[in-house]
């Protein structure tokens, strides 16, 4: 199998862009992730894949907490304010946003469908271009649509 196979393979896998949120002493961070799924169901447990180098790193890891909150793709402004891909725009990305906060403070999305808050168990540092992020979920709020 080439690397191409396998990108094309990776690319079937389900998918969904999450703001991935975190805070620390005043500052805030975000960043929109689209590797996302469960662990475990006893405890519920969340494993998120991010890029290394985001300043969101050091506010997860001085807080041990992050939220997701799922974002519709039509979403435009979620998704131009946090994507990882881009420059931080100057300013509080947060400012233009309704949001909220539920067990650990972090910010998350009030107008999303899906939000998960949860305490970092564990992280890895896979050597590559993305770490490993396993959070539990200490609070969560699903909306049937």
């Amino acid at each position: 199998m080439s690397m191409s196979d396998a990108h094309t393979a990776l690319a079937q896998l389900p998918s969904s862009p999450y703001l991935m949120t975190s805070c620390f002493e005043g500052e805030r961070a975000g960043l929109i992730v689209r590797s996302v799924q469960s662990c475990d169901t006893e405890p519920a447990l969340l494993c998120v894949a991010v890029r290394t180098g985001h300043r969101i790193e050091p506010l997860i890891r001085d807080s041990r907490c992050f939220a997701l909150s799922r974002v519709d793709n039509e979403s435009r402004l979620v998704l131009r304010k946090f994507d990882r891909k881009g420059a931080q725009e100057p300013g509080d990305p947060f400012d233009a946003i309704a949001m909220e906060t539920m067990q650990t403070g972090c910010p998350v999305l009030c107008a999303s469908p899906l939000v998960f808050d949860c305490e970092v168990v564990r992280h890895f540092d896979l050597e590559a271009d993305c770490e490993l992020y396993i959070g539990q979920v200490l609070a969560s709020r699903a909306l049937r649509g």
